[in-house]
């Protein structure tokens, strides 16, 4: 049961990723994404790693795919006609689709019938204890520095949107239109 639900969500996967590398328009290649992140996070679920597949919903499917889908909208981006000089590269794209999926079998076939591969689950990687266990010691140094470098990173989109006019300027809001002028039609009235 555990391999045919692996199997539909695999599949799903390779659907949507497809749907998504062939729709024109960039907005429904956003929604193809988010149906392949929550088919990469079924398949975390049926490999017994909760917490891989709530980060993958939660970090990439809520917040990653609001910031793609508010940048489409916000570009205003229009469907393009595709270049004819791309037509040529079909064939090309088939054959190196033939390869991967010729070396995908070729592993899956070898890693079955290999004397080595374990018989039983020893591992627990994926567990919320052993992320944490992991994040706090082992790689405390590495995660400490990606969460300046991200601080850093917002603090550098500010300081970007204040001098390129994306933002007002600090204690300055902005007078809406209009302001002063009084109220249309109330000019007659005392």
């Amino acid at each position: 049961m555990l391999a045919l639900l692996f199997i539909l969500f695999a599949g799903m996967a390779i659907g949507c990723a497809i749907s998504m590398v062939a729709q024109r328009n960039p907005l429904y290649g956003a929604i193809s994404l988010i149906g392949v992140f929550i088919s990469l996070a079924s398949l975390y679920v049926t490999l017994a790693a909760p917490f891989i597949a709530a980060v993958q919903v939660i970090v990439y499917a809520g917040a990653i795919m609001v910031l793609v889908v508010f940048v489409i909208m916000l570009l205003n981006v229009e469907e393009e006609e595709r270049p004819t000089r791309l037509r040529s590269l079909v064939p090309i794209a088939v054959v190196l689709a033939a390869v991967l999926f010729a070396e995908a079998a070729f592993i899956i076939y070898f890693v079955q019938a290999s004397p080595s591969t374990p018989t039983r689950n020893i591992s627990d990687v994926g567990l919320t204890s052993s992320i944490g266990a992991g994040l706090f010691t082992t790689y405390l140094l590495p995660f400490e520095i990606t969460s300046i470098l991200l601080l850093m990173a917002v603090v550098g989109a500010m300081t970007l949107a204040r001098t390129g006019g994306l933002l007002p300027p600090r204690g300055r809001r902005p007078r809406p239109s209009g302001l002063g002028q009084g109220r249309p039609g109330s000019a007659g009235r005392k």
